[in-house]
């Protein structure tokens, strides 16, 4: 029978562990105890090997392709005029779909609220029509009965002016001008009524154009009406869409014709993990660069992947001055465990070095130009250095140490008597920055002594 374990031993045993522990770290201190100064000396020293940069951060997991479900187009047509639409229903998230299934149903009583009132904007417009067409008729057929009056005129007084043929010259020349002003009229009627009938035509033209406008806005309400029932575009799983705010969209959601995704169908088979990196690292990040992550939701699963892509521009953190570069990894290979939103751990191999001089970060102070380190021989020296990459522990020394020498990991005391060496390692990063900024201006200089041998040649 398993009668278990004595609690008193197991409370013995813990105390043990915890003197040790005390003991250790007593006898650290002890050692390190300078007995001169009165003050603790904690140390460590140079070494060299192998050196892994990384860069730790956490992201989510996204398809790397997706199909939205979008707001029916006929929504987006310019004679709708609705400019936002609710959501009525919606099927929850992570629901996995047939193509053609039901995803959502939008705010009926908006189309139909809008739909009465250009019904009754058509019936008007129809009716203008009608009138004008009638007084078109009306106001033709006038100008038609003109022109029968002044065409009967001219004959009339081409009849006089035939009799008038024995008359006396006064009155042959009265009835020629009344000839030509009856010819006149006449022309002057056929003109009224060609300008009379262009236009009616054109109010006629303005007016059915008016009449298509608000018929073919009915139409588009009317299919937009049997469009808000939203089904799936292809078979995949439902993921809300968030909306300009970065709030999901849900049951109540007002949608646009600008922002007029309500979710998404993700492709499970290529994920990404879209993670932010801070602008002192940002530099650092590379597309290409390997990627090891791990899952939050699946502790024991470890994926590769790699960068590819990262942000030019940055963003402001929320409540906060710093700003953030948005990285996006690459997932190789599949996992039906994966799942859009799914938090990830993100390691990024900026660097590998087979055999570099490494230190501690903690070991490594600086100044506004300088950067140095306290080394400890017969007595303590401030010695420049010149640094390279680093990671989260620990930073390259380029010049300035050696293997195994020993340095302080905390600032002595009597700073104005510690002794500053490696005043040449200084002089060479001034210069090399000189030479940079050099390097950088050239091309600018380069174009401009062009110009000057091209005005030269001219």
């Amino acid at each position: 029978m398993n009668q278990g374990v004595n609690p008193n031993i197991m409370n013995k045993k813990r105390v043990l562990v915890i003197s040790g522990v005390l003991i250790t770290l007593l006898t650290i201190v002890y050692l390190s105890w300078d007995k001169k100064s009165g003050e603790v000396e904690i140390t460590c020293k140079v070494m060299k090997g192998p050196v892994e940069v990384k860069i730790h951060t956490s992201g989510q997991l996204e398809s790397e392709n997706s199909e939205n479900i979008v707001l029916p187009a006929v929504l987006s047509s310019q004679n709708v005029r609705i400019y936002e639409i609710k959501i009525t229903d919606l099927i929850e998230e992570g629901t996995v779909v047939d193509s053609g299934q039901y995803i959502a149903t939008l705010d009926h009583k908006v189309i139909e609220e809008v739909l009465t009132t250009a019904r009754l904007e058509l019936e008007a417009a129809a009716t203008i029509v009608e009138d004008a067409k009638l007084d078109s008729n009306l106001n033709l057929s006038n100008y038609r009965d003109l022109i029968v009056n002044s065409k009967s005129d001219v004959e009339e007084r081409k009849i006089v002016l035939a009799e008038s043929v024995y008359e006396s010259p006064s009155v042959i020349k009265k009835a020629e001008m009344d000839l030509s002003k009856a010819e006149r009229k006449l022309n002057q009627d056929i003109k009224g009524l060609e300008m009379r009938q262009r236009q009616l035509t054109s109010q006629m033209g303005r007016r059915n154009i008016d009449l298509q406008q608000k018929q073919q806005r009915v139409d588009n309400l009317l299919k937009l009406y049997e469009a808000l029932i939203i089904k799936a575009p292809k078979p995949g799983m439902v993921i809300y869409a968030k909306d300009r705010f970065g709030i999901k969209i849900q049951i109540g959601s007002t949608l646009t014709p600008w922002s007029p995704t309500i979710a998404t169908l993700p492709d499970m088979t290529k994920m990404i993990s879209e993670t932010y990196v801070n602008e002192i690292d940002i530099a650092k990040i590379k597309v290409g660069q390997k990627v090891t992550l791990s899952i939050d939701a699946f502790p024991d699963k470890e994926l590769k992947g790699e960068v590819i892509s990262v942000a030019n521009i940055g963003q402001p953190m929320p409540k906060s001055d710093s700003k953030v570069f948005e990285v996006n990894i690459r997932v190789f290979g599949s996992d039906p465990d994966l799942k859009p939103a799914m938090t990830t751990g993100n390691v990024i191999q900026t660097g590998s070095y087979s055999n570099k001089i490494y230190v501690p970060s903690e070991a490594v102070f600086e100044t506004d130009s300088t950067k140095f380190v306290y080394v400890k021989k017969k007595k303590v020296i401030r010695q420049i250095v010149d640094i390279g990459d680093e990671n989260e522990d620990h930073i390259i020394i380029n010049k300035g140490v050696a293997e195994g020498d020993v340095l302080l990991l905390n600032e002595p005391e009597k700073l104005d008597e510690i002794e500053t060496t490696g005043w040449e390692i200084y002089k060479e990063q001034i210069q090399k920055q000189k030479e940079s900024k050099q390097i950088s201006s050239q091309p600018a200089k380069t174009a401009t002594n062009s110009r000057q041998d091209r005005k030269t040649e001219g």
